[in-house]
């Protein structure tokens, strides 16, 4: 119960080096490759839900658009495999750290803004004014227009970031009031527990719908100037 409340979103150090880098790659070991002509289950199912996901997003899309499939789904398996590893005990999430968060979202938006300037100029300069706007409200609307074309990447980085850390921030509280309730009361402390494992089960289910949400509006953003 001494223990920092934030301690387990400080980047890991070894030596005074950080290991951010080495914990970012770490989940790309984890999904298995085959060679072979016949593949096992574990592989036939990855490439079932791969193949399943990618068709829901990128079905939307023309062709350039789906060009960046493989993009797509190589983030939504990075962020979903560590929102799903920092589940363990004892490990460290990338995604609660804002600034890698911010990282992902802004180039990710950044492109799909200047693709859509690229092919589409005439469609994305229309966005900032709305058919029939009357004549004193077009200055107005094009600042309210600019600001929310900018604030896209932070409210992707921003859900993501509240998202996961409030899960984590609650399976603390939850357990660290589940230890200290032991000594005092059993059937109070067992009714915690039960709730913890409950939240915990929710926490996985978090973690693979934030991946999906975060990917679905690179999506869209990506759709929508292609």
């Amino acid at each position: 119960m001494n223990e920092n409340l934030f301690a387990s979103f400080i980047t890991p150090m070894i030596l005074g080096l950080p290991l951010a880098t080495l914990i970012v790659m770490f989940p790309s070991l984890l999904f298995p490759t085959s060679n072979r002509l016949v593949n096992n289950r574990l592989i036939s199912l990855q490439q079932w839900v791969l193949q399943l996901v990618s068709k829901q997003m990128m079905s939307i899309h023309n062709a350039k658009g789906q060009t960046w499939t493989l993009m797509i789904m190589s983030l939504i398996l990075f962020i979903g495999s560590t929102n799903l590893l920092g589940l363990l005990p004892h490990s460290f999430t990338p995604t609660t750290q804002l600034s890698m968060n911010l990282g992902m979202a802004i180039p990710l938006w950044a492109g799909a803004v200047i693709t859509g300037f690229r092919n589409k100029t005439k469609a994305s300069l229309a966005h900032f004014l709305p058919q029939g706007t009357p004549t004193p409200l077009i200055p107005m609307l094009i600042i309210i227009e600019t600001i929310s074309l900018f604030i896209q990447p932070i409210a992707l980085a921003v859900r993501l970031t509240a998202n996961i850390t409030a899960g984590h921030l609650l399976i603390h509280l939850i357990g660290g009031a589940t230890l200290a309730l032991m000594s005092i009361s059993t059937t109070t402390a067992l009714i915690t527990f039960i709730i913890l494992v409950l939240l915990t089960i929710l926490e996985f289910a978090v973690a693979m719908i934030q991946a999906y949400v975060f990917t679905l509006l690179v999506s869209l953003y990506l759709h929508d100037n292609t």
